[in-house]
Formats: C-alpha cells, structure tokens, sequence
C-alpha cells in the first residue's frame, strides 16, 4: 500500500512540475537556441534568417514572435507526458504477451495450481498480473471456505476483481487528460497567433502611401508559423492521445477477461 501511495504521489507532483518546467523551458529555448544572432542575417536578429541550415528554420520560428514560446511549452509538455504514459502503459503491460498469460492462469487453475498461477502473476507483474493476483487471493481463500454458498464465494471473487481493477485504472488514465486539453488548447493558442500576425500584416498595409513591405512580411510569417506550431502540436496531442486510450482499451479488456476466465473456473471446480 505504501509503494502504491508513493507511486501515486510522484505522479501528482510529475504532472504538478512538469508544465511550469516546460513553460520555462520553451522561453529559454525561444530566447537563447530560437533567437541566437547566428540564426540571422549579420547576426542581428531584426533581420532575416540566414539562406540555409538549421539556423534559418530556428531563425524562422523564432519570427513568430511572443506565441512561440507558449507553443513549444505545449509541445514539450506533449512529448513529456508521451514519454510518461508511454513507460507506464509499457510497465503495466507485463513482461510476457496478455493472451499467453491468461493462457498460463487458465492451465494453472485447470490443475488446481492456485499458488503456480499466483507465482505467474508476480512473475508478470503490470496492471492485468496485479488484478489476476488479487483475484487468485480471494480464489484460494474462497477454495479453503466451507461456510458459505458456491454463489456467495463467486460473487466475493467477483468483487474483489472489481475492487481491484478500480485502484489499477485510474494509474493507467492518469495525465491523459492533459494530452486531451492540450489537443484542443494548442489550436487555439495557434490561432490567437495566427491572428496578431494577421493584424501586424494589415497595420503595415494600412500605412499612408505604400505600404510596408517588411512589416507586412513579417506580420504573415508570423501568422502562418503559429499555425503551423499550433496545430502540429495538437495533431501530435491527438495521436498519442488515441493511441494510448487505445492500448487502455486493450488492457482493461484484458482484465475483465481475465477476471471472467477466473471467476468462471472456481464456479465450474467448486461446490
């Protein structure tokens, strides 16, 4: 319990830290790798990029202007938490294939091989072995009570599956949120972006007598560089948002079934 409390506190304070962190992170990216005047034309960052290389895209991003810095802590923030989730849903997963695993459980109880399938779960470890465990627990002190009826033990087996299923999910779910705000947010802030450079672009077309051509430029360039950051962010918040619901949707499948396979073995063994 004090392991799981721990865990848990870590990854409330991981996701507590990690945006500020990015926030600075992308300000400090935008000022110092964005904005170096090797970046720019006689190293004045006034002027256009250079002609090629890195430095003239690093120089070009940097012309989007002050939304830039708020986007790369989004995009930061994204592959963070990708990298997070990623680990943890890769760690729940378990050491071994689900399907082989369940398999093994299967063959185990058929045998009456309570504690071998329990050796399997430690073996296994993730969410699915941790649930199986907690099940098999309750299946071996079910097997060893004479008092109550076969449908008071099935239904306690059952309980304690849903019990622990409850404090394993929220582990798995935990921070997508973020990648689902995140999806959304980064268009938004894109836009706010986009439409700031758009009225830098119209100012400079307003001018009296011809209007200026280097201001209106730059207005565009930071319209369109926004957007780009903008919605690049929220595509790859969109991706991985998907993907790893994706993958709980597959884990949780995983421990109902094995819950079901468990529950269904003790009703067919036992009186």
């Amino acid at each position: 319990m004090k392991k799981e409390e721990s865990t848990s506190g870590f990854s409330a304070m991981f996701a507590f830290i990690v945006v500020p962190v990015a926030f600075i992170v992308g300000i400090l990216t935008y000022v110092y790798v964005l904005g170096n005047p090797h970046n720019f034309q006689g190293g004045d960052i006034e002027k256009e990029p250079v002609k090629d290389g890195i430095e003239h895209w690093f120089g070009v991003i940097h012309k989007g202007g002050l939304i830039v810095p708020i986007l790369l802590s989004l995009l930061l923030t994204v592959i963070i938490f990708t990298v997070e989730r990623f680990v943890t849903i890769i760690k729940a997963t378990g050491s071994q294939n689900i399907n082989v695993f369940s398999r093994n459980i299967k063959n185990k109880l058929d045998t009456g091989d309570v504690q071998g399938a329990m050796l399997a779960c430690d073996k296994q470890k993730g969410s699915i072995a941790n649930v199986a465990r907690a099940g098999l627990a309750k299946y071996k002190e079910m097997s060893e009570n004479h008092e109550l009826a076969k449908d008071q033990k099935v239904l306690a087996i059952q309980k304690e599956f849903e019990e622990a299923t409850t404090l394993e999910l929220p582990m798995l779910e935990k921070n997508l949120v973020v990648l689902s705000t995140i999806s959304s947010v980064a268009t938004l802030v894109g836009l706010l972006g986009t439409v700031i450079g758009m009225i830098k672009a119209f100012s400079a077309m307003a001018n009296a007598g011809a209007p200026d051509a280097s201001a209106l430029s730059t207005g565009i360039s930071e319209a369109l560089i926004n957007t780009a950051l903008g919605i690049g962010t929220s595509i790859l918040a969109i991706v991985f948002y998907n993907m790893f619901t994706t993958r709980i949707d597959k884990l949780t499948y995983g421990i109902d079934e094995s819950g079901y396979s468990i529950t269904q073995t003790f009703a067919a063994k036992h009186s």
